[in-house]
């Protein structure tokens, strides 16, 4: 076993980095799979790996940093910390955190802020462009933080409406065929979308909002003929929908309107998967001014440990 001295003795500072109800420590053990124990003054290692002793008392030595900086610590954070470790320098994770800016609040006023520098970045580009495209795989946070920056800027008067659209039946098939109104027809589909949203403004003000119309939903097929004007307009899951019909969603941008495209494109469900508009829309627009394209890479999904190992035996397909 190998022992390391704790950096922070301080109990405010320690119950901290421990967790509620030592949270994070057992993300840290699951995350590293090695037992880790806090005894007094010490952190104490299961393990003869020396390499590995030394990554964990860098991520605790960065972990202690941040604890004396006041800034609360939680399963996620550890965790993501975890794997930066080794791939950037501690002051620069460090920085991250202390200078990283609340986005919005939620309904109840709970602070919300970029978990990724990822995502930080691309709230950067979402303010400085009016059109972005961001690709990349599933939990990244590209649509989640596409409407944190929405709702803040509809409640600052800046956009008049928010507009949610994707495509809808992957397969080819018509939205006609499916049961119910637009709406009924459109919900099943969008229910991250109205998560994110409910979170941020209550279920009983999005509700209110999509009455009157300052939230819509318009499935990518009902975008023809509008003009799209003092507006924050998202598209979801856009790596299923056609070079035509990214073309149509594309050009409806009016004036004061933003667009952000997002999607992963090893989830094409396209017949042909060459179709993809999301894919095409990237390689043709990658030079333009006031359009952006951001890749989102694997290592910014922070994922539960546990699904972490579900993938190395099942795959990450």
């Amino acid at each position: 076993m190998i022992k390391i001295d704790l950096l922070s003795t301080d109990p405010t500072q320690l119950k901290n980095i421990l967790g509620e109800f030592d949270k994070n420590l057992k993300a840290l053990k699951a995350y590293f799979r090695v037992n880790i124990l806090i005894v007094k003054d010490k952190i104490i290692l299961e393990t003869d790996d020396i390499e590995l002793s030394e990554t964990i008392k860098k991520v605790f030595s960065i972990l202690d940093e941040l604890s004396s900086l006041r800034i609360t610590l939680r399963e996620r954070d550890v965790t993501y910390i975890s794997s930066l470790i080794n791939l950037m320098d501690q002051a620069d994770i460090v920085d991250f955190y202390k200078n990283r800016k609340e986005v919005i609040k939620n309904f109840s006023g709970k602070s919300l802020y970029p978990k990724t520098i990822q995502q930080a970045e691309y709230l950067k580009d979402l303010d400085k462009n009016d059109i972005i495209l961001a690709y990349g795989p599933a939990g990244v946070g590209k649509t989640y933080v596409a409407v944190l920056d929405a709702v803040k800027r509809l409640k600052s008067g800046q956009y008049h409406k928010i507009i949610l659209s994707r495509p809808i039946v992957e397969a080819g098939e018509s939205l006609g065929y499916l049961p119910g109104e637009i709406k009924e027809k459109v919900d099943p589909y969008l229910i991250p979308l109205y998560d994110s949203l409910y979170e941020l403004l209550s279920k009983r003000v999005v509700d209110d909002y999509i009455e009157s119309g300052i939230i819509e939903i318009a499935p990518l097929a009902y975008m023809r003929g509008r003009t799209l004007d003092n507006a924050y307009i998202i598209l979801d899951e856009a790596q299923n929908a056609t070079k035509s019909q990214m073309k149509l969603f594309l050009t409806r941008l009016g004036f004061n309107a933003k667009m952000v495209v997002t999607g992963d494109l090893t989830q094409v469900d396209l017949i042909k998967k060459e179709d993809s508009g999301l894919k095409y829309a990237i390689n043709r627009l990658n030079s333009i001014p006031g359009i952006k394209i951001v890749e989102f890479k694997k290592n910014e999904v922070v994922r539960n440990p546990l699904v972490e190992r579900i993938i190395e035996r099942l795959g990450d397909d």
